[in-house]
């Protein structure tokens, strides 16, 4: 077994000449090899890697950032204070931003806008390569103003400004994959539950269900009922579509919370998921989903992917690139118990 293999840990950090001496290069070469510069072959910039990894090198991002001018740290602003959208987007944001090679600065500013004023002044100030901006819903908002030269990507929810980069869920779409599941099921009176009508989500996906569903001869059983997105809201919206029109065999909800109302609804008046009545929901959100009786089938948004894919673009915002200014991420059906 080679000495790199065997050499015990030691408690005295591990120095770049440590590992320009191991590799048997220069003190530069090393730091252009561990910054990727072109002018390293890729054999050598390999090599040095490697050997960083087995010695335990950690770069100094000081040093690091000083040939440069780069802090490799980039700020994420959100205004989803619970996590819901948030945490899944900076996870994807993260993987893509290298594992801890970029760090993710996390900013909450609670939807206060005097909050996130101050919180972009200390993004700024700490001087960060970029910032993705997040929201808890998916209306377009005022882009941020005074960032001079920093990049900035919107994600979930896209900036006012179509001159800007932003990444965003594809609402449409989602709708139009659950509609489809219930109808290649064999359901044919589909009732739609969804959230405030002043949503944008909301009223996107209600437009898609209608649309889909009038092109395939059919209609939203019980017309689209908007409401909160809640469970009690769920519950309380299929009493009344029981009440009215009665024969439901499939339910569309516009989010997982609003579906598990809806379930509780459904056993409360005896028809049982789904041979009855098949539901739906929307968001993925497992804490939901799997909590369910039975398991929710339901609209992943990929909210993580578009994190993913907003790290991107900021990356490529970074590098002096062009990305689209705006990207659509596809969603994607988790298909479990309840139809």
């Amino acid at each position: 077994m080679s000495a790199q293999t065997d050499r015990p840990a030691s408690p005295v950090p591990v120095r770049i000449r440590d590992v320009a001496a191991e590799a048997g290069v220069s003190v530069g070469t090393v730091s252009k090899a561990l910054n990727g510069r072109s002018d390293v072959s890729a054999a050598t910039r390999e090599r040095v890697r490697e050997i960083a990894l087995q010695l335990g090198f950690q770069p100094n991002q000081l040093a690091r950032s000083l040939p440069t001018g780069r802090s490799f740290a980039v700020g994420l602003l959100t205004t989803d204070s619970y996590g819901r959208f948030s945490l899944p987007l900076m996870l994807g944001a993260e993987d893509e931003l290298g594992n801890g090679e970029i760090a993710v600065v996390f900013c909450d500013t609670r939807d206060d806008p005097e909050r996130e004023a101050r919180q972009l002044r200390a993004l700024l100030a700490r001087q960060v390569d970029g910032i993705i901006v997040n929201g808890r819903r998916t209306e377009p908002r005022p882009p941020l103003v005074g960032v001079g030269g920093v990049p900035v990507v919107y994600s979930y929810a896209a900036s006012a400004d179509p001159a800007d980069c932003s990444v965003i869920s594809d609402d449409t779409g989602g709708a139009v994959l659950a509609v489809e599941h219930l109808v290649g099921l064999g359901r044919r009176r589909i009732a739609h539950v969804t959230g405030p009508r002043r949503h944008r989500a909301a009223a996107a996906r209600a437009e898609a269900v209608v649309r889909h569903l009038n092109d395939r001869g059919m209609s939203v059983r019980g017309r689209v009922r908007f409401g909160s997105w809640s469970e009690a809201w769920g519950r309380d919206a299929i009493a009344d579509l029981l009440a009215g029109v009665g024969d439901l065999d499939a339910v569309f909800c516009g989010s997982d919370q609003i579906a598990r109302g809806v379930l509780d609804g459904l056993r409360e008046h005896g028809r049982r998921v789904p041979e009855d009545v098949a539901v739906v929901g929307f968001d993925n959100w497992e804490a939901m989903a799997l909590g369910a009786r039975p398991t929710l089938t339901t609209v992943d948004a990929n909210i993580d992917q578009i994190g993913r894919v907003a790290a991107a673009q900021l990356r490529t915002l970074m590098d002096g690139g062009e990305p689209p200014r705006m990207t659509v991420v596809p969603a994607s059906l988790v298909i479990r118990e309840s139809g």
